[in-house]
């Protein structure tokens, strides 16, 4: 989607009536109560950007810094809104998030204005917002260049050393950079931040369109807020179980049986492709080219790319297409023909051009980091770890596996959030992902004990709803925004495989700077 650049104005404070404060002290959320002066704001609401619809606005709200310090520093929310039209239809508010952690969710309810569907659309004013330290809320930086945001790394012996180096020093620069903000820059806090947010719009409840890590800010917002849960989508599932270090490691888990599925797509297709006419020899194909380009690494494009850059093209492997059509191209550059294939957009994203702000990595790495105490400290833990999995995933279990700057992150200020009630929530899934693989999006599902799943048997891509037009997911979704009314059971419907009419393309593949995938 186009980035904005939303004119934000900061909050005047008014009355608030006292039943439409955040949850104090229940079991779920125990925290102190943000302050009066939060509880009283007002948004000033004023025209995002004069170059779009004026019914598009923007505003600001003051959050807590830290929540058991309800007086102390504060930070600044954007968030932003396209009301319903019709008072009339109007059943509350949505807010939605479209995943990262570090992604930007101003320009959500520009998206969603376009596709909702009318009988959902009408009923809800659209809310988006930039979480805390994101974009336009208070951002953060670690003041990193476009080398160390690379935090996908393949192992390689005598480069660990060096990867141990550089993940220590992007935790020191990140805690020199950002120490009074770091610590509070984590998943718990964004979800209190939407029930200030909820408070302040004015409404007892609120329903949530989240996309991958939303879909784990959604699940511990219904953990700490259940009353305040009204029609809940999560969309492409994290894990709550495997956050953060395993939903990382599940990419080489999941991208096995893709690669397999792409080999016996690419057989079937033999004479279009030229890799191989079984399985086993598309897959020698490709396992040939790794190591020829690790030995003299393959010119492509003005490039050469070695066979870890090859290795790192996973995301593609969840689309047979795109994937044989790379390959095809990489194939025909290895041998020194002109490139035969088309190149998917985004492969070479990245690898060229000046230093990219570290808003977005910092954030992430805030997150991953700061949300759990599960991340190893040893870093032989691991060397080892990278070793095993480099076996058992060949495609992508070192990188997933390798170090981390979270091995040399400052403690968790919380504990991470257990993950399991009952609140009502429709969560979806597409069966090929590569962000979030299918066994992801199923522990959502079981985490949530009253939620019910809608899978798209046969769905490639990352997010469902409203991003396949074609996606047999989009009715019982649209169905339930309109009721609020689950599905009695859960429900598996087929797909066809999408051919380009996604809203958004795969991810670029790492480890190429800049270019890191995400949730």
């Amino acid at each position: 989607m186009r980035r904005f650049a939303p004119l934000l104005a900061a909050g005047v404070l008014a009355t608030l009536v006292p039943a439409l404060a955040p949850a104090q002290a229940s079991a779920a959320e125990t925290t102190t109560a943000p302050s009066s002066d939060i509880l009283r704001q007002k948004p000033d609401w004023q025209r995002c950007d004069p170059e779009l619809s004026a019914a598009y606005e923007c505003a600001t709200v003051k959050v807590p810094l830290d929540y058991r310090k309800p007086k102390g520093a504060t930070l600044d929310v954007a968030i932003s809104r396209i009301k319903a039209a019709d008072p009339a239809k109007r059943h509350g508010v949505l807010l939605s998030n479209p995943g990262g952690p570090g992604g930007s969710g101003l320009d959500m309810p520009l998206l969603l204005d376009e596709h909702l569907p009318k009988e959902v659309r009408e009923q809800y004013d659209l809310i988006g917002f930039d979480p805390r330290g994101v974009g336009r809320s208070s951002p953060i930086s670690c003041g990193l260049t476009d080398a160390e945001q690379n935090w996908l790394r393949p192992y390689k012996p005598e480069t660990f050393t060096a990867d141990v180096a550089w993940a220590r020093s992007v935790a020191d620069k990140c805690r020199q950079q950002a120490k009074d903000v770091l610590p509070h820059i984590t998943t718990r806090n964004t979800a209190r931040d939407m029930d200030v947010i909820r408070a302040v719009l004015g409404e007892r409840k609120v329903s949530y369109l989240g996309y991958s890590y939303g879909t784990y800010l959604g699940a511990v917002f219904t953990e700490m807020f259940p009353q305040r849960s009204d029609r809940i989508v999560l969309d492409s599932g994290v894990d709550p179980q495997r956050a953060w270090r395993g939903m990382i490691q599940v990419w080489a888990e999941g991208a096995e049986p893709a690669f397999h599925r792409w080999t016996q797509w690419t057989a079937q297709r033999s004479a279009e492709y030229g890799l191989g006419d079984t399985p086993d020899a598309v897959s020698r194909t490709f396992w040939d080219l790794v190591a020829r380009a690790d030995k003299d690494p393959i010119p492509f494009e003005g490039q050469k790319l070695t066979g870890d850059d090859i290795r790192s093209a996973r995301p593609y492997f969840f689309y047979p297409q795109q994937a044989a059509e790379l390959v095809k191209a990489l194939k025909a550059a290895a041998e020194g023909r002109p490139p035969a294939g088309s190149v998917p957009e985004g492969f070479l994203r990245g690898r060229a051009g000046g230093p990219a702000a570290d808003n977005s990595t910092a954030v992430f790495l805030a997150v991953v980091c700061g949300d759990t105490d599960a991340w190893p400290r040893d870093p032989e833990q691991y060397r080892q770890d990278a070793v095993r999995d480099k076996a058992r995933y060949p495609l992508f279990g070192d990188f997933a596996s390798n170090i981390m700057p979270c091995a040399f992150w400052d403690r968790p200020a919380e504990k991470a959030t257990a993950v399991n009630n009952r609140t009502p929530v429709l969560t979806v899934q597409n069966e090929w992902d590569s962000q979030t693989p299918l066994t992801s999006g199923e522990g959502l599902h079981r985490a949530l004990k009253g939620s019910r799943m809608v899978l798209a048997a046969g769905g490639e891509g990352h997010g469902v709803y409203l991003f396949d037009p074609a996606s047999c997911a989009n009715a019982p979704v649209s169905a339930y925004l309109a009721t609020g009314r689950l599905p009695y059971q859960d429900i598996t419907c087929t797909t066809p495989p999408a051919e380009g009419g996604r809203l958004t393309q795969p991810k670029p593949a790492p480890p190429f700077p800049g270019a890191p995938d995400r949730f």
